[in-house]
């Protein structure tokens, strides 16, 4: 299928999906696929999850969109439950990750010209990866996303990532800082997972400084570390957090969660979004986060994640062309040590759906509801194509093994 009428923004493999179910994905041709990164870390809960498609299916036929100019019952109930379950105090909802970091930024600009500062300065991460617009764009430590798309917004500083000291230095230099935004685990960068330690002098930095601490959590949100968010596991509480993704298993949905201070900062005509928290994301949402309470899936995540790290580990510990093995839940990254582009079509032809980032870390996003066989087949099968990759004896075409991919 050509991509006209579509604009060419993504390098899509030659293939066209009918449907899924559960971790899988069915071609129009009639071969399945495990998907081993659901949608980049979007379909938490797998394909076609029945409490999310049956919310959708009754919100459906209610209301599906109603001006933020007026109240709905489902948004009042999914925020009450997503603030009661992060224990943040308030929430501005959006349609996705980079406009709920839009709203991040925007809040901590406010709260700091509240503050008499003219012009605030975020600190930010080398490696980070925040969106697309241009602010989150701009705030993203990364060069190959921003190159032609200058200029680029200012009132960024950035520094490395896990290093306390670049922060501590700012602070004694930098007197318009009014708050530092990074991620928990840095996807796109790499799967490059924070220090506890650093976490949690970060959040005593922040307190001395009356900086505020900004957490997207996009991807480490809802579940997926082994809390409904990361922080939870730190230690740490933030001033902001915000997350999508997996928040609407599919239906798109952001928020932008803030505590404190930063909770009381917006006032009416500072932010807002036509369609952000309209009545079927609201639905969607909710059955997302009733699931992950109701089925313990927190728990689950840290579980399977800590079973596919052990058999990686007993895998390829020994393998000189694996760099390292890293993971916090289920997010997990096997960073070879070369630029491995490659991997990505010839898992297709075993019947896998591989993510590759920073060039040579395989991603792996599976979903939370994965059982104990599929969580062992995936890892299998990960196994599989790497060491066929790697191989001295690997082939240079590798034919689609119909007797996995057939259904």
């Amino acid at each position: 299928m050509a991509d006209k009428p579509l604009l060419n923004t993504y390098g899509r493999l030659p293939i066209i999906f009918d449907h899924g179910q559960g971790p899988w994905l069915y071609d129009t041709d009639g071969h399945r696929y495990f998907d081993t990164f659901c949608g980049i870390g979007v379909s938490g809960l797998g394909h076609a999850h029945p409490a999310v498609t049956d919310a959708i299916c009754k919100q459906s036929v209610k209301l599906l969109h109603c001006s933020n100019l007026f109240h709905t019952e489902v948004q009042h109930k999914f925020a009450t439950t997503l603030c009661e379950m992060s224990g943040m105090d308030g929430v501005f909802l959006a349609n996705s990750g980079a406009e709920a970091n839009e709203a991040a930024i925007k809040l901590a600009r406010l709260y700091g010209h509240n503050r008499g500062i003219e012009s605030p300065v975020i600190v930010v991460m080398e490696r980070s990866f925040h969106g697309r617009t241009l602010a989150t764009l701009s705030a993203t430590g990364n060069r190959k996303v921003q190159a032609g798309f200058e200029p680029l917004v200012s009132g960024f500083s950035r520094v490395a990532f896990n290093d306390i000291q670049a922060l501590e230095t700012i602070a004694g230099m930098n007197q318009s800082v009014v708050a530092v935004m990074l991620e928990p685990v840095q996807g796109e960068g790499g799967v490059n997972i924070a220090d506890h330690q650093w976490m949690r002098d970060v959040r005593s930095l922040c307190d001395r400084q009356g900086w505020l601490m900004i957490l997207d959590e996009v991807q480490t949100g809802n579940g997926r570390s082994g809390h409904l968010f990361a922080y939870q596991g730190f230690g740490v509480k933030p001033d902001i957090v915000t997350t999508a993704k997996g928040l609407g298993n599919g239906f798109p949905i952001g928020a932008c969660l803030a505590h404190g201070d930063a909770a009381t900062t917006f006032k009416p005509g500072h932010h807002g979004s036509t369609f952000g928290g309209n009545a079927l994301a609201c639905a969607a949402a909710l059955a997302v986060l009733d699931t992950l309470r109701n089925d313990r899936l927190f728990e689950r995540a840290g579980q399977l994640g800590r079973r596919m790290l052990e058999t990686l580990h007993r895998e390829f510990d020994d393998a000189d062309y694996i760099s390292d093995i890293r993971g916090l839940g289920l997010i997990i990254g096997i960073e070879l040590t070369s630029s491995c582009p490659e991997l990505v079509p010839l898992a297709k032809t075993q019947g896998l759906l591989l993510n590759v980032t920073a060039e040579c870390t395989i991603r792996l996003l599976p979903p939370l509801t994965l059982t104990d066989d599929e969580a062992d087949y995936m890892i299998e099968r990960v196994v599989r194509v790497i060491k066929l990759y790697t191989g001295d004896d690997r082939p240079r075409v590798v034919e689609l093994d119909n007797d996995v991919t057939r259904h």
